[in-house]
């Protein structure tokens, strides 16, 4: 047995695919052959079900666990001591926190390497408006986000904005119903090819995402919008420089954050903290610490006092 026993863990909610995605992870793409003796931890019993015998075929065992007060260290180990696994393969109860196991103890060796998590793309907008707080902790740490029974009427851009607004890093894939991989680019709902890019409030949230994860597509660009600025005369941001942006409500009114792009603009001392502006702007790609890398930068063209959206709802932007 190897030192480290290598951890994935699969959430997502009941029905999103997990059963259906560990087995073709282990057996159709082979995984199985490479993984030595594995192990899984079936937390949930859902439609989809594991065939036993095969999983034996292999040397390896299936075990589960019914409750989630259950799901500890002692559990574990008592696993670890039992079956000796160089892999393990974990199905998490879509009802259960996900929190705790990034603060909880595993048995010595293990080591979470990835997280995978299905979502059912003909359900998710459906979750994210009636329990998004429920669809996020299930998400919020996964390194690889699939939405499976994808079709050519699913919103790719949408969803996409809806986890990168919360899980910035994670990988995402669109799966069709019949497996194949959807790598057909993201519709937006504003034109790329105008001379400036008309950005409305509707829009807002979900044109940041795209900009700030892929910023090269944006490079000398023209974009207008209306926006809020943040620019504190208390040295925060370098000379010369303010933030444009909006506000956005995640999954309630105690749940927002300012999505906004640093500005580069000679007269920015004269851009008034907290005021609107109609501002347009040139896109430009340059290494900003605040970025930690190369990120958009605004280059401002022509900026114009603005009158504020007339209510609180109307001054948030959305991701749905």
């Amino acid at each position: 047995m190897s030192e480290e026993t290598l951890v994935y863990l699969f959430t997502g909610f009941m029905d999103a695919g997990k059963t259906s995605m560990i087995k073709e992870t282990l057996f159709i793409n082979g995984f199985a052959k490479e993984c030595g003796n594995f192990l899984i931890v079936c937390c949930e019993d859902g439609e989809e079900e594991y065939d036993i015998d095969k999983i034996k075929s292999y040397g390896a065992n299936l075990v589960t666990i019914e409750e989630e007060e259950d799901f500890t260290l002692e559990t574990l180990q008592g696993f670890e001591n039992e079956y000796h696994p160089d892999a393990v393969f974990i199905e998490y109860n879509g009802t259960w926190e996900v929190a705790p196991l990034f603060e909880m103890a595993f048995p010595e060796g293990w080591q979470i390497v990835q997280i995978l998590s299905p979502v059912d793309a003909t359900t998710f907008e459906m979750y994210m408006k009636n329990m998004r707080t429920l669809m996020q902790e299930q998400l919020f740490k996964s390194d690889v986000v699939v939405f499976n029974r994808c079709d050519d009427n699913t919103n790719k851009a949408k969803f996409r904005a809806n986890i990168k607004n919360f899980n910035r890093p994670a990988q995402i894939v669109y799966e069709r119903a019949d497996g194949s991989i959807d790598d057909r680019p993201d519709e937006l709902p504003f034109d790329m090819n105008a001379e400036t890019l008309e950005i409305t409030d509707a829009d807002y949230a979900l044109w940041f995402m795209d900009v700030m994860d892929n910023y090269k597509k944006y490079k000398d660009k023209k974009v207008h919008f209306l926006a809020y600025v943040y620019n504190p005369d208390d040295g925060k941001l370098k000379k010369n420089t303010f933030v444009p942006g909006r506000f956005a409500m995640t999954c309630c009114i105690e749940d927002i954050q300012f999505l906004g792009i640093i500005a580069k603009y000679d007269d920015a001392e004269n851009i008034k903290h907290k005021s609107w502006i109609d501002i347009t702007a040139e896109i430009k790609n340059e290494f900003m610490k605040e970025y930690k890398g190369k990120g958009p930068v605004l280059y401002p063209i022509d900026i114009k006092p603005a009158d504020a959206p007339a209510t609180q709802e109307e001054q948030l932007v959305y991701f749905s």
